[in-house]
């Protein structure tokens, strides 16, 4: 395994969540590909690793077996490693006992707004119900949703750092809206099956995560820089830099997701951000260059990428995480350290 991935589980691990709740359990991820909820998957699988006699079951739901496969090579041989191919959309036939569901299947990446909304949306909709009709067959403990930051839509400055019951203004006339609007409803869906049959939910608001495994294609403005700097290019700016984001190391926000699962209050959101890494653009970009070996610099460039990106009209985004914090979370990575580790990972 890569040693900067395995320096993050062992920290992850580390945390006192009340892993003990997931021994001998049998946790369902879909969208396990993915580059978030994938660093769930190998949290749990370290697990068994670590703890003589864990022996918490992960069951995979992937859309292409093959990445899966190849992001997973390390535990194909592991008993408790089942990787499903299908659509989170389909009927779910798996006949086993399932604890817990993670459903973290969607297309995040703005890349796909532009060029295929249904598809976006689908996860986040169709998916979800398939899946809570799917739980109510089960006896589950508890259903975790990731959502999104986006959800806020246009937040008025006086809302920064955004709470939990704060919603702005999305257009659903806007095909940009697509995301936004569908983890909105797919939040619904979560708690009118929580109020109507009485499954336990708990819904993530992921806000800018990075670290080990993102693709460095994914459209979004920090992995095309992590990508200049692990190819050796000078960042190219392709805008004036002025927005500012929270940045959050994939590590801690995996924490926040475990402890939200484990010991959130059921029917709630939680955010998932580290407000204390906030920046610009254009301040990541000279952090970045910063750290770099070689002797890049930041630079302005025309959009002329052939990418139909339809990009964010917020200007600044930032969590509010004290509802997360009160569970004992606490981030700690910096970006300089976080984004180090992150180029380091693609290098080694």
């Amino acid at each position: 395994m890569n040693e900067i991935i395995k320096g993050d589980l062992l920290k992850i691990i580390s945390t006192d969540i009340g892993w003990d709740k997931l021994a001998n359990k049998t946790v369902l991820i879909t969208g396990a590909n993915g580059f978030l909820p994938a660093y769930m998957v190998y949290t749990l699988l370290f697990l068994n690793q670590q703890i003589p006699g864990f022996n918490v079951k992960v069951i995979a739901l992937v859309r292409n077996r093959n990445n899966a496969n190849e992001k997973f090579k390390d535990y194909l041989h592991d008993n408790n490693l089942l990787i499903i191919e299908q659509d989170v959309c389909d009927i779910i036939t798996l006949k086993s006992d399932v604890d817990y569901i993670v459903h973290a299947a969607s297309q995040a990446s703005p890349k796909y707004y532009g060029i295929d909304p249904v598809g976006t949306l689908s996860a986040n909709v169709l998916g979800t119900i398939n899946l809570l009709n799917f739980a109510r067959q089960k006896h589950l403990t508890s259903f975790l949703f990731f959502s999104s930051g986006e959800v806020y839509g246009q937040v008025d400055e006086a809302f920064n750092p955004v709470k939990e019951d704060y919603y702005g203004y999305i257009d659903p006339m806007k095909v940009r809206a697509c995301y936004g609007e569908s983890k909105r409803m797919g939040e619904n869906i979560c708690v009118s099956y929580y109020t109507q049959y009485n499954i336990n939910i708990n819904v993530v608001r992921p806000f800018h995560t990075y670290g080990p495994g993102m693709q460095l294609n994914d459209g979004r403005v920090y992995a095309d820089f992590v990508a200049d700097i692990v190819n050796g290019r000078d960042i190219e700016m392709k805008s004036d830099g002025s927005a500012s984001r929270a940045f959050c190391y994939l590590a801690d926000a995996t924490i926040g997701f475990f402890m939200v699962l484990l010991k959130g209050k059921p029917g709630e959101a939680y955010n998932v951000g580290n407000p204390d890494q906030e920046y610009t653009i254009l301040e990541l970009a000279e952090t970045l260059t910063s750290i770099s070996t070689q002797d890049l610099k930041v630079i302005k460039a025309p959009v002329n990428d052939g990418v139909q990106y339809l990009k964010s009209p917020l200007l600044r985004n930032t969590p509010n995480v004290d509802k997360l914090l009160a569970l004992g979370w606490n981030p700690e990575t910096s970006i300089s350290t976080g984004f180090k580790r992150t180029i380091d990972s693609y290098l080694k």
